[in-house]
């Protein structure tokens, strides 16, 4: 039966608009889908039966069975009625319906005979399509099939709902995804301009200690160094949020004297101390006076809660004390506490003190300051070296931190201040390239004080220059320079100029990743600002010495390897050359995916990688690829794989090449 129109719901543009929410229209086939249409037909024993949806003209089949069709013109389609409807429309013999007898569908078409429809209602009660079952012969549903067609047009929609709120959710996903992506590249920024001016502080600091100074200015001196690698610290944890996020910071090991170290924070921070506030440090008559762990680490926390317990106490005491309170053969427990008799903090706060950016109360931030970052981190360091942190506190009555650390004795051969090593090179003459002012002074005053010439250019293409028309024993680089950055550079030195002298990378761009790049493009060590030293010198003397390639060499394990070959030597052997064949190509496909943005080829290549890397004990870069399976599984391609990917390659190549020496 054709018709010149059709009947329209009273709220028709709402249901479209409600219709067109979802995005379902004109999408490929989902197993969702087409398993509920199998379910119908099946339940109710049809050869035909559809999930369908009505716009404005048409109905739209999303999924089938007996139709063979993607579209009917709505004015010809059974369902323009059932969408009328807001139940179950049941037509047991077309034959005598007066609607739908003379339909061309039921006399020739589909020979429908039997219909039933049950309307598609979203939550918000619009009928957007139907679930229908069909046949060519008459028949009566019984109460379980009616109840089964009613369960499964619900389970259409909530189909619907899910994929609509994983669409959004999808969106907000990129939408954090760019933002943290934002927060990174923000914070790199920010890590170069910091470090840079810091890097010019710490190091004049360190050459002012190295002068003739009387005792008072050797103790500012002291104070001041102290107040800049404490400086440093922080900064660096700001900056690497993300290794906070991920579990990336790491806890050093070595010989530091716990005495001076505790007085260095007490000098530090008696200055903050205001006028009606005693500030007290109490150290344990049995604490010893060499330690071996994390000085930093330590000065960082205790900096946090003492400059706290000052800020947040306007009158009365504040008192950091230190005990012992276990010894063994090779360790002491020690007991750490800052006490005060400030505002404290609500019994109901006590929980959520030590979140990122909370404070106790709402007001604290404008009363006091503060990011709320400092007793998170604090937790956070804590906790990687195997312990946690207590707090019992009063309202108004004042609060008590207190954590217990384990740190190794310190033998008696350990010292805890290293000054700069005898320069034992002789008279090197050195290239600098480094285009800010204050680290060309900086850098030249330490290699006046090693004894080493210099000279400097302020970008890579003047360094070029330089070493075309003079001969150096050593290049420092800097990574981020203008005209020519030291990456560019360092490839122009080696593969156009074919000279093999060594370069040392020295920047304040700390990022995941660098170092690796740097030995990729033929950088020979590595020094981050802000530099020590003893540090550069080490470095130099490292990269001036015959077998530097020694230095940076991979250790493999291979004993699982052995333990599969079961002692045949052949099976050994034909592992290891099929590993030197296939991973140097996969990686090869690796990057060439990347430079396509071909993500499902990224993820497949990784994962295929990761049994290879396993079974040769390679970790590292098992992880890595582990990290760029995951990455590309969300569907963007981000500069995470792509540092990855970077160090992925250079320790897939010296692998192989050790494999090769093997």
């Amino acid at each position: 039966m054709q018709h010149d129109n059709f009947p329209i719901p009273e709220n028709e543009l709402q249901r479209l608009a409600a219709l067109r929410r979802y995005n379902i229209l004109d999408t490929l086939p989902d197993h969702a889908f087409n398993d509920a249409t199998k379910l119908v037909s099946y339940i109710c024993g049809v050869p035909i039966a559809h999930i369908s949806f009505i716009d404005e003209s048409r109905q739209w089949f999303k999924s089938e069975i007996g139709i063979g069709l993607s579209e009917v013109p709505r004015e010809i389609s059974f369902c323009q009625y059932t969408i009328m409807e807001s139940e179950l429309v049941e037509i047991n013999d077309t034959f005598l319906n007066e609607r739908f007898k003379d339909d061309p569908n039921v006399t020739d078409g589909f020979k429908v005979r039997f219909y039933a429809g049950i309307p598609l209602t979203t939550p918000d009660g619009y009928n957007i399509g139907t679930l229908c079952a069909i046949d060519h012969v008459s028949k009566t549903l019984n109460e379980n099939q009616r109840n089964a067609l009613s369960i499964i047009a619900k389970h259409v929609i909530v189909q619907l709902e899910l994929q609509t709120k994983n669409i959004e959710l999808d969106k907000q996903k990129k939408i954090a995804e760019k933002a943290v992506f934002a927060k990174d590249s923000f914070l790199a920024n920010m890590s170069h301009e910091i470090r840079t001016p810091l890097n010019s502080i710490i190091g004049f600091t360190d050459l002012l200690a190295q002068t003739n100074l009387d005792e008072v200015q050797s103790e500012y001196i002291n104070n001041v160094q102290i107040a800049g690698e404490n400086l440093l610290l922080i900064v660096n944890d700001i900056l690497d949020l993300s290794k906070i996020e991920s579990g990336n910071l790491t806890i050093d090991a070595e010989p530091f004297n716990l005495k001076k170290t505790l007085k260095h924070v007490y000098n530090l921070l008696k200055v903050k101390v205001q006028k009606d506030v005693e500030f007290n440090l109490y150290l344990d008559a049995d604490l010893p006076e060499m330690v071996v762990g994390d000085q930093g680490r330590l000065n960082q926390i205790l900096v946090n809660l003492i400059g706290n317990a000052l800020k947040f106490t306007k009158e009365g005491e504040v008192t950091a004390s230190v005990k012992k309170v276990d010894e063994t053969e090779s360790s002491y427990s020690l007991k750490f506490s800052v006490k005060d008799t400030g505002i404290g903090i609500q019994k109901s706060k006590l929980k959520t003190v030590f979140d990122r950016f909370t404070q106790a109360e709402e007001t604290t931030t404008r009363t006091y300051g503060g990011t709320g970052l400092g007793l998170n981190i604090v937790k956070q360091l804590i906790e990687l070296q195997q312990s946690e942190i207590h707090v019992k506190s009063e309202l108004n009555r004042g609060s008590e931190f207190f954590f217990t650390l384990t740190y190794k004795k310190a033998t008696q051969s350990q010292s805890t201040l290293k000054m700069p090593s005898k320069n034992d090179l002789g008279q090197l003459k050195i290239l600098l390239c480094e285009d800010n002012v204050l680290n060309q002074k900086l850098v030249r005053s330490v290699m006046n004080n090693f004894g080493f010439e210099l000279d400097t250019a302020v970008n890579g293409e003047e360094g070029i220059e330089l070493l075309k028309a003079n001969k150096y024993d050593l290049v420092l680089m800097d990574l981020q320079m203008p005209v020519k950055d030291g990456y560019q550079t360092t490839e122009f030195i080696r593969n156009e100029m074919n000279l093999d002298i060594p370069i040392i990378a020295m920047t304040a761009h700390s990022l995941v990743g660098e170092q690796e790049r740097c030995f990729k493009v033929g950088m020979d060590a590595y020094v981050p600002k802000p530099f020590k030293q003893p540090a550069l010198l080490q470095a130099i003397k490292t990269v001036m010495t015959k077998d530097t390639a020694a230095e940076k060499k991979r250790i493999l394990d291979l004993s699982f390897l052995d333990e599969m070959a079961c002692g045949d030597p052949d099976f050994r052997q034909e592992m290891i050359n099929l590993f030197i064949e296939k991973i140097p190509h996969d990686i090869a496909q690796l990057e060439e995916a990347f430079k396509n943005e071909n993500v499902l080829a990224v993820k497949m290549l990784a994962h295929n990688m990761k049994s290879s890397l396993d079974i040769f004990m390679l970790e590292d870069l098992s992880n890595c690829v582990a990290i760029i399976e995951e990455e590309a599984s969300t569907g963007q391609i981000s500069t995470e794989i792509f540092d990855k990917i970077n160090i992925l390659h250079c320790g897939i190549h010296e692998t192989v090449k050790i494999l090769k020496e093997l």
